[in-house]
């Protein structure tokens, strides 16, 4: 018989313990990470290569720069919000003064692969290619070393995750398996990067995109804002993190933006809810494993 998972002793596929409950600063009651996906147009251009030659087709992406991301760093500034804007290499290489104005807004740019491929098990020459490919792109435009990343499709495998370890990325945010930041275990039992975990609920691309590749039906403003309204409140009550899955290609359309602003203004007006970058968070969890360390 073949050796595949049917074969084996049932393993769990995080190996880290629960994600112990620290604190958040300054007596909060949770934390709101309001974080981008800036593809551009190779989330299409890795849907399918054909996409190149289908103009149509690579102009949702294109939206970003033309329109979307100009749109939210004015959104942003207004409310003194600073986010993380998680960028592919290909989105660096095409845009460059786009992603540089991300920079100049004081917000963080963090790592979201250089074609937006999808990590596979066994492809580990193209997810290191996708890795180091992203680092340089991130080097040469913008000057900036990141310390976050997020996979393409949210999508991770343990030696991509061991390669996070060797280049010392400071978090991860892909995995769904939490409330609550948590250190990752790698196989090899060493310390791996942080997770800050994503809440599914907050990703707009299932609200507000359609596309003849992807048919479904977009759902109202009142129904989003329900949903994140529910879903903060009840993040709130268990002193966890809302980590958001946001594309400017989407929140950047006027409804999608009009769900976004009054989401943030709802954020806001919480003033026991600390809206921070991803590094903030990661760094603030650090310092608690070391404080609890030393106790």
């Amino acid at each position: 018989m073949a050796d595949d998972y049917t074969t084996r002793i049932p393993a769990a596929a995080n190996r880290a313990p629960p994600a112990p409950e620290f604190p958040w600063p300054e007596g909060h009651r949770c934390a709101l990470m309001p974080a981008f996906d800036v593809d551009g147009e190779s989330v299409w251009l890795a849907f399918d290569a054909l996409s190149e030659r289908r103009l149509v087709s690579r102009s949702y992406g294109g939206y970003e720069a033309r329109v979307g991301i100009p749109k939210i760093l004015e959104a942003l500034a207004q409310r003194q919000i600073k986010a993380t804007f998680f960028v592919t290499g290909w989105a660096l290489d095409a845009h460059p003064a786009l992603c540089e104005s991300i920079v100049k807004s004081g917000h963080e740019v963090a790592h979201h692969g250089y074609w937006h491929q999808r990590p596979e098990p066994g492809q580990v020459e193209l997810m290191r290619e996708e890795l180091e490919k992203g680092l340089d792109a991130m080097k040469r435009v913008l000057g900036v070393t990141p310390v976050g990343y997020r996979a393409p499709y949210g999508e991770n495998v343990a030696e991509l995750l061991a390669m996070l370890a060797e280049r010392s990325f400071l978090y991860s945010s892909s995995w769904r398996d939490d409330i609550r930041p948590y250190r990752h275990l790698l196989d090899n039992g060493e310390a791996g990067p942080i997770e800050i975990p994503v809440n599914f609920s907050f990703d707009d691309w299932g609200y507000g995109l359609t596309h003849r590749h992807s048919p479904r039906t977009l759902m109202p403003r009142g129904h989003v804002m329900s949903i994140w309204k529910d879903e903060m409140d009840q993040t709130r009550e268990w002193g966890g993190v809302v980590s958001m899955v946001m594309h400017p290609q989407v929140s950047g359309r006027p409804k999608g933006y009009m769900i976004m602003t009054e989401f943030l203004d709802y954020a806001l007006s919480q003033k026991d809810i600390w809206i921070a970058t991803g590094e903030q968070i990661a760094r603030h969890h650090a310092a608690c494993e070391q404080m609890a360390r030393s106790t």
